[in-house]
């Protein structure tokens, strides 16, 4: 399939659609429906056409036994998934010092906030850049300075949700 600029597309796999600004290489950049910018493969993209082009288009390059055939065949079962598995966090960033470092002798307090902080941003922006759609950051009860400290921070993100996980999970 053929994508040029201008044309109007839908993400595979995501609730989202938009239309071509930009093609590079495999890489192509399209303006959403809610006015962002963002970068997907061709592989992920399919091209959306007009009703009247579908209607004209539906059977044109199949036959009926083509298409009976094609309903004929056994489709992929769907995996069984526990509904308490399809909610799991896909990933986990536990920011208790002892977990990212092996001693803080010498740190003061602020030290070991700012580079809790620090670590929080950047496992943040991976996951940006990965698109992981959920992340826990597992930040202990303490004083709650981190706990405020990262609603700060995500506040700076744009299109971020986050709200308290389980208390009795994460401990």
């Amino acid at each position: 399939m053929s994508f040029k600029v201008g044309d109007k597309v839908d993400v595979l796999d995501e609730d989202l659609s938009g239309v071509i600004i930009r093609i590079k290489n495999n890489e192509v950049l399209i303006e959403t429906n809610d006015g962002f910018e963002l970068e997907f493969y061709l592989k992920d993209l399919i091209k959306v056409e007009s009703t009247t082009d579908l209607k004209t288009n539906l059977f044109n390059n199949s036959s009926l036994n083509e298409v009976l055939k094609d309903k004929s065949t056994p489709k992929r079962k769907p995996v069984n998934t526990k509904k308490k598995e399809r909610f799991q966090p896909t990933m986990e960033v536990d920011l208790h010092i002892d977990k990212l470092l092996n001693s803080t002798r010498d740190m003061s307090k602020h030290d070991i906030l700012t580079y809790q902080l620090e670590s929080a941003k950047r496992r943040l922006e991976f996951a940006i850049q990965k698109r992981i759609q959920k992340v826990v950051f597992i930040h202990g009860v303490g004083d709650g300075i981190l706990k405020i400290e990262l609603e700060y921070l995500f506040k700076n993100f744009d299109n971020i949700r986050f709200y308290e996980a389980d208390y009795q999970k994460y401990d």
